[in-house]
């Protein structure tokens, strides 16, 4: 297994990180940590590589907050400052990264995505009676630090490079109730860190990688012509109810290895011809429907946006892109009568002051 050497100069050479602040702020340039950061541009990027060289940088405070999407889910938003050295890091550590990974990945691998891993879904089910969904529970919480890191130093040989990933990988970890696996002692799970933010851009990366050798795993041990992964959703699919539960008997072992446990409640096996809840749609043989907590979202959304717009708090650019968004998602399903119930009531009018 190769390992890579000589990544720190790349990482804090003044083109990388000029480019990451690019990247950090596309989609955020009207905010005000943007603003503050551009308006010194130079000065501040001198001040990232000169606290990555000293290795002086401590990674600044998370903001916390909640979305549901549709569980429940905490975002941990880092300063702009830290999101520019992630973007810098990704540019040089990504590549390396995603060379190893399956095909059949797609979350957060540029050209992939939810759409592509939708459409294969949609391929291997009209190969396959049945389909075994499986969700880990509290995936990003428990990615278990030593693990994460063992599987980094595998990969990169760079000691600089290694002191920085394990310093974003310690800048946060969980306090969850303790969760006991095999060999473990009375403080194991006291004594071990886990998680990572779901917010740094470095954390999709790293989860991700924390399931890479488990594709390979499913792909060359079992023998699973047809898996899909997205994050922590996969996805089986094969013509024998038999097979596939001994196959989730095999992957319940495997995710114990790395600490990880498989959603009970959320793991079982479907008939393709049932129709089943996959990032986000409903997919059936012949058609796909967009899931009802999906539109229950955006309904509420909406209506969160034209209040936004007419008090003047919103603007119409902001509008448009939510819509547009919004569209983009639905219309890769059978949704042309829900697109237009949904927006024929949207009216936008400016209260007057």
């Amino acid at each position: 297994m190769k390992r890579h050497n000589n990544l720190f100069g790349k990482i804090v050479s003044f083109e990388n990180v000029l480019k990451a602040t690019r990247k950090a702020r596309k989609g955020k340039r009207y905010k005000a940590s943007t603003a503050r950061f551009e308006y010194d541009l130079e000065r501040n990027v001198l001040k990232i590589i000169d606290v990555l060289k000293n290795k002086t940088y401590k990674p600044g405070a998370y903001q916390d907050f909640y979305v549901y999407d549709p569980k429940k889910r905490l975002i941990s938003a880092a300063p702009y400052f830290d999101r520019v050295i992630h973007h810098a890091v990704i540019n040089v550590i990504g590549p390396i990264l995603e060379s190893s990974f399956i095909s059949d990945t797609y979350a957060c691998i540029h050209g992939k995505g939810t759409h592509k891993a939708v459409q294969r879904y949609k391929e291997f089910q009209k190969k396959n009676a049945f389909v075994l969904k499986c969700d880990i529970k509290r995936y990003y919480e428990n990615i278990d630090h030593k693990i994460l890191f063992n599987k980094l130093e595998n990969k990169i040989k760079c000691r600089e490079t290694l002191w920085l990933l394990e310093t974003i990988i310690n800048s946060r970890h969980s306090v969850t109730d303790p969760v006991y696996f095999p060999g473990d002692n009375l403080f194991t799970p006291l004594n071990r860190k886990k998680g990572i933010p779901i917010g740094n851009l470095t954390s999709q990366f790293f989860a991700n990688l924390y399931l890479n050798d488990f594709d390979h795993f499913m792909k060359e041990e079992i023998k699973a012509g047809f898996y899909v992964r997205y994050c922590d959703d996969f996805v089986i699919f094969g013509n024998s109810k038999t097979w596939l539960n001994e196959v989730k008997i095999r992957i319940i072992a495997y995710l114990k290895t790395l600490r990880l446990r498989l959603h009970e409640n959320k793991s079982r096996i479907y008939m393709t011809s049932d129709g089943v809840d996959f990032l986000g749609y409903r997919i059936y043989p012949d058609y796909l429907r967009v899931r009802k907590s999906t539109v229950k979202k955006y309904r509420k959304k909406l209506r969160g946006i034209v209040h936004g717009y007419e008090t003047g708090v919103i603007q119409l650019t902001d509008v448009r892109s939510s819509i547009h968004s919004w569209i983009g998602h639905v219309k890769h399903a059978n949704s042309y009568a829900l697109r237009k119930e949904m927006l024929r009531h949207v009216v936008l009018c400016k209260r007057r002051p």
